[in-house]
């Protein structure tokens, strides 16, 4: 799930309004994305970094034992050509983490304690709270602080799923059901805009996480696509900052928090 240089109101940029087609192009990438995930999950591939070629591979294992986070950008094509998204772009990126001296149920139990999720994950998460919990099914909120040139207040909630694959392998899936873009957070006149009619800088996050205990510690993958405006002529300078560089940002800062709540003395050093 889931950092102020400046506190300056998103309304800097100019409000962009969400359109269907924009959704339904992304929900077609997220189709064909999940397709390929549902083919890794039932390979031999488990994870992302087992399909690289023999030296990348060890390459990637050596970086995450040191403690690392190992992260690429995807894009999912459609017959060998880019999915177009008409008013909108779309960001996809994956990483990995190793976590040494943890279980695959210790690191579920944690993720899933959603009530305690902003002491490890502040200041990009700000509140978070479990709002219905059925079996392997939950309902949550956050609230996300986003700084980049701009700082942004969104409130979000999401409906995720786990799935325990064997002993030592499970997956989790995490959907974003409404994302509203917060003015004035904390002030008396604090409110919400129009979801989908904002200043876009996130209208969709979908987490893909895969987890493997093996090697005496745990893998963590973690494959985001979010969907945010376009970056519009003149303002390039503020959101274009924004919406390209948040994504990895975010994910790597996520993979970080998770292994550093669950394994505090190890991590990559300077």
């Amino acid at each position: 799930m889931i950092s102020a240089l400046l506190l300056l109101a998103p309304s800097c940029a100019s409000a962009e309004q969400l359109k269907v087609g924009t959704v339904r192009a992304f929900d077609h990438y997220v189709q064909l994305s999940e397709q390929r995930m549902s083919q890794e999950v039932n390979s031999n591939h488990f994870l992302y970094i087992d399909q690289l070629p023999p030296r990348e591979r060890e390459e990637s294992y050596v970086r995450l034992k040191k403690g690392e986070v190992v992260t690429e950008r995807l894009q999912t094509l459609e017959q060998g050509r880019q999915i177009p998204i008409l008013g909108g772009l779309i960001h996809h990126w994956l990483g990995t983490v190793f976590i040494p001296g943890t279980t695959l149920a210790k690191t579920l139990a944690f993720l899933q304690d959603y009530n305690d999720q902003y002491k490890f994950y502040a200041p990009d998460v700000q509140q978070s709270k479990l709002i219905e919990h059925d079996g392997n099914k939950f309902k949550v909120f956050l609230r996300l602080r986003k700084t980049k040139v701009v700082t942004v207040i969104l409130n979000t909630n999401y409906d995720v799923k786990y799935e325990t694959l064997s002993p030592d392998r499970a997956t989790s899936y995490s959907y974003s059901t409404r994302i509203a873009e917060v003015e004035n957070a904390g002030e008396p006149n604090e409110a919400e805009k129009p979801v989908g009619n904002d200043s876009g800088f996130l209208w969709r996050l979908n987490s893909y996480w895969r987890f493997f205990e093996q090697d005496g510690g745990v893998y963590v993958q973690l494959e985001a696509i979010s969907l945010t405006r376009d970056i519009p002529s003149g303002l390039g300078w503020l959101v274009g900052p924004f919406v390209t560089s948040i994504p990895k940002e975010s994910l790597d800062f996520t993979l970080t928090r998770t292994r550093d709540a669950l394994a505090p003395n190890f991590g990559a050093k300077p």
